[in-house]
């Protein structure tokens, strides 16, 4: 299968690339510096001297913070430039599958969102991801597939362990927010899910959510990573209104599969393995 993989510099689409190539896939990798999705006609010539079978579209703007000053950039990119892709895969007769967030939903439910569930983001990221979802549909509506994931982390670029593990060098003491629960991802998991998938005969049309088993608070998850890497900084718990952000975050953005998606590793097997992998690096 020859696989087109965009935004390939950023940590799933470098876990990505290498899990398509252990398969024996062909994958043609274009980071943003090589392909900025916002720029359709770009997008047309990278999809159309690639000849994929299948477009994977990892680029996106997420700098949640961010968003909320600059909004424009985030639709250009996670909404407009995720329909370019669609679009010039489609036209390409390639599938396209589009990666995005469990910020799409509010966060008041208390129990794991489904495929099917009601969509509501309360910041300016999760409504460009959204719009990215629908231009998706509409630009390819027989031959995509729309991965939601939550709380990536991975080897391949800046991400929450990397940066707990780096203040644990620093201080004694870190606070981290134990009212928002997740599913924290690492990103070689996903990819290697995302890579049987795509090359499965049945590949999912829709929304499918790919989430680890269990759940757990940043703060919860953080005490695990300072616990498994056995480093003495002491984890404090405190609420999002004392660690106030610009953008607000899905205080609960649990998700699971009804449509029988593959449920990754425990959340916790996924960080041993990312500790390995940072030792082995």
């Amino acid at each position: 299968m020859r696989l087109l993989i965009t935004g390939s510099a950023g940590m799933l689409g470098v876990d990505l690339r290498a899990a398509a190539e252990a398969a024996g896939h062909d994958a043609v990798a274009l980071a943003r510096a090589e392909l900025d999705i916002a720029d359709a006609a770009a997008v047309e010539r990278a999809v159309s001297a690639a000849e994929p079978e299948v477009v994977i579209n990892c680029a996106a703007d997420t700098d949640v913070d961010g968003a909320e000053s600059d909004p424009g950039s985030a639709y250009a990119v996670n909404g407009t430039g995720a329909g370019n892709v669609a679009g010039a895969a489609s036209r390409a007769g390639a599938w396209v599958v589009q990666i995005s967030t469990d910020y799409v939903f509010d966060g008041s439910s208390r129990r794991p969102y489904l495929e099917s569930d009601l969509t509501g983001p309360v910041s300016v990221y999760g409504a460009s991801k959204l719009a990215g979802e629908r231009a998706v549909a509409e630009a390819a509506p027989d031959r995509h597939t729309i991965v939601r994931c939550s709380a990536l982390y991975g080897t391949g670029g800046p991400c929450f362990p990397a940066t707990m593990l780096r203040l644990a060098g620093e201080r004694e003491e870190l606070t981290v927010v134990d009212d928002q629960v997740t599913c924290p991802t690492f990103t070689a998991h996903l990819a290697a899910t995302l890579v049987s998938l795509t090359a499965a005969a049945d590949r999912p049309l829709g929304v499918v959510h790919v989430t680890p088993a269990g759940q757990c608070s940043w703060y919860e998850f953080a005490a695990e990573i300072m616990r498994r890497a056995g480093a003495e900084t002491r984890i404090v718990p405190g609420s999002s209104a004392e660690l106030a952000r610009p953008a607000p975050r899905p205080a609960y953005s649990v998700m699971r599969s009804e449509r029988g998606a593959p449920e990754l590793p425990d959340w916790r097997s996924g960080l041993d393995a990312y500790l390995a992998a940072r030792v082995a690096a």
